[in-house]
């Protein structure tokens, strides 16, 4: 029995505990299930794994266990498309064995690899191996800063880690032939979250493990990408516009409802409001800190993600460059493609100005909400369009909108926020904030509770740096509340496995050390009376966790250490059905929800959600 099989009989046996009837079992969506691998192939390539991982056990070297991990999953998942996709798989355990003689022998031969290469490294967020492609031109000198191109791949339902990793090996991107002088890497992000929640934080940590390998010139780092590579080009381009030099997006998507031609007052409000984490025109004078340059194909329905941009800077008072390949559907023009590139190039040669004189940040959440030395610290209202425009000078000029703090981190002798004149030296820390109506210069003696960047919510930020599951060591006396805590528990487990390409850190209750609680966002489920971490922290969290059969899942910062969230019964809040299109991939329950769990789960929400929202600044619950 695979693991697909025994993961659909576990959901069900959890499910059935002590309850009328169990819940019907959520399909994994992405990757789809293959039917080419036959049982003696299983049967051989099984063997053949263990024997790699057993060669593997104590050896902490990511470069080999991407190998050894693409085959785990695609035997777990039955990610076996075509009949030579058995072939992939024996292939990348012959290259985990060369490298495992190679590390024996005291030797890393592949480190000094040019042409196209893969390696990988462990994500901090779930501790879990992750794999991403190189091509390194043969000539290049990397005795000096060289730039970086990162390149985001297409969606691919079924480019899981085997395909991923088989097409790094030898496959190119589109930009290549015109990429001279440089290094093109290739983040998985996840594989097809939309360089979202993991998939962002992977594009992020690939660019730092490649700096750790190679001389790359930081100032020179592009980011381009097509299709959901457009989208996660738009996207983190948006959010982390001070991090390139230059951003090209093709295709893609930008937004939700225009994308999918849905009618927003359909739609929950909550999610309306999860909707601006994402859209990228809620970002969008983040991009005039750089040259950005966008490409459609003339009959491609996903040139709407760049009209809609184009819009987004005309409004603003500035002139996106959008080429437009004729004739051409969801493809790039070759010729068009020359154009685009040049610019790329041109911007590459000139560089990024890591201390620009104008800065300019958007954001509707505190996350996005720095950029170089500038930082949005607190909003006036929350998931409000929020803005900080500086020009930098003996007299510094700030004007803002919907900030309550922000910080510089530079020391001008004057500044002059929103026409009000303030004698820099009184703002020890660079911090100021508004005070009655008055912008003042003040150390930062915030007590309590407020939220911060990599503090705020919805549930799904925790998801974006290090977590740990909590598992109930009781078990309750509400057969129907056990049913649907066990369920939901291995549908996280599981769902995080399939779509987000990762093994999650789980232990018991009992088990959880002062360590875990520094280092970690806890994910706990059950309640006071059957798991003893949420029994420990359960007077001092803003909600009761449940009332019968009505759940709170929430999220809050951990009562033993404010730096780090807890997490009530929830995992990352899209499911299965969202995964069917990555603009879906959102938020989709705020801070807090009402779960009736007398409705079951399945593929879109935990249960009928009865009410849904964020607390406030002061992670209070809003009044009603």
């Amino acid at each position: 029995m695979n693991i697909r099989q025994t993961l659909g009989v576990v959901l069900l046996i959890c499910a059935a505990v002590s309850a009328a009837e169990p819940y019907p079992p959520i399909a994994v969506t992405v990757p789809p299930p293959g039917d080419a691998l036959q049982p003696e192939q299983r049967t051989k390539l099984t063997a053949d794994l263990a024997a790699v991982e057993k060669r593997l056990a104590g050896v902490d070297e990511p470069d080999i266990e991407i190998f050894a991990k693409a085959v785990r999953f695609a035997l777990d998942f039955d990610e076996f498309y075509r009949k030579n996709d058995v072939a992939k798989a024996e292939n990348l355990l012959k290259l985990a064995g060369e490298r495992l003689d190679a590390l024996a022998a005291g030797n890393k031969s592949w480190l000094t690899q040019h042409g196209n290469l893969v390696v990988g490294y462990r994500s901090t967020v779930d501790n879990t191996i992750q794999p991403f492609g190189l091509e390194i031109p043969e000539d290049l000198d990397t005795s000096k800063p060289v730039p970086l191109f990162v390149w985001l791949h297409g969606r691919g339902d079924k480019v899981t880690d085997l395909h991923f990793v088989t097409r790094c090996l030898t496959g190119h991107a589109p930009i290549s032939p015109h990429v001279k002088n440089a290094i093109i890497v290739h983040p998985l992000g996840r594989q097809c979250i939309g360089y979202k929640s993991a998939g962002e934080i992977d594009v992020l940590d690939v660019i730092a493990e490649v700096k750790k390998r190679y001389n790359i010139d930081d100032n020179r780092i592009a980011l381009c990408g097509f299709s959901m590579g457009g989208a996660g080009a738009w996207q983190t381009g948006a959010h982390y516009a001070d991090q390139f030099c230059v951003v090209h997006a093709g295709a893609g998507f930008v937004d939700v409802a225009r994308f999918l031609h849905l009618d927003p007052q359909t739609v929950p409000a909550i999610q309306r409001k999860m909707w601006h984490v994402y859209n990228v025109e809620d970002y969008v004078r983040n991009l005039f800190n750089i040259p950005v340059i966008a490409y459609s194909g003339e009959i491609d329905k996903q040139k709407l993600a760049a009209d809609i941009m184009e819009a987004a800077y005309k409004a603003e008072g500035r002139t996106l460059p959008h080429l437009i390949g004729p004739g051409m559907g969801h493809k790039y023009h070759p010729d068009t493609l020359v154009e685009v590139m040049k610019f790329v190039n041109d911007a590459v040669a000139k560089g990024r100005d890591p201390r620009p004189q104008t800065v300019h940040v958007q954001t509707r959440v505190l996350r996005y909400g720095k950029k170089y030395d500038v930082a949005v610290l607190a909003q006036q209202k929350l998931y409000e369009d929020t803005r900080l425009d500086v020009q930098f000078g003996d007299n510094t000029r700030v004007t803002t909108k919907n900030v309550a703090a922000f910080s510089l981190g530079r020391k001008p002798k004057v500044v002059t926020i929103d026409g009000q004149k303030i004698d820099y030296a009184d703002a020890a820390d660079g911090r100021f904030e508004l005070d009655g109506g008055k912008w003042v210069a003040r150390v930062d003696h915030t007590s309590g509770l407020v939220k911060a960047r990599g503090l705020e919510g919805p549930i799904d930020d925790a998801f974006l740096s290090p977590f740990l599951i909590v598992k109930p060591s009781g078990k309750s006396d509400d057969a129907l509340f056990e049913q649907w805590v066990q369920f939901e528990l291995a549908h996280t487990i599981r769902h995080w496995r399939a779509a987000f390409r990762g093994n999650p850190r789980v232990k018991m209750d009992t088990e959880i050390t002062d360590d875990d609680i520094a280092r970690y966002n806890l994910v706990c489920y059950g309640d006071e009376k059957t798991n003893k971490v949420i029994a420990r922290y359960a007077k001092q969290l803003p909600m009761k966790l449940r009332d019968g059969h009505h759940v709170n899942l929430f999220i809050y910062p951990n009562p033993a250490n404010p730096k780090k969230y807890i997490v009530l019964n929830s995992g990352p809040t899209f499911r299965e059905a969202d995964d069917k299109n990555n603009s879906l991939q959102n938020p989709k329950l705020g801070d807090w929800a009402v779960i009736d769990i007398e409705t079951a789960p399945d593929d879109k929400s935990p249960g009928k959600v009865l009410d849904a929202g964020v607390f406030d600044q002061r992670w209070r619950l809003l009044a009603r």
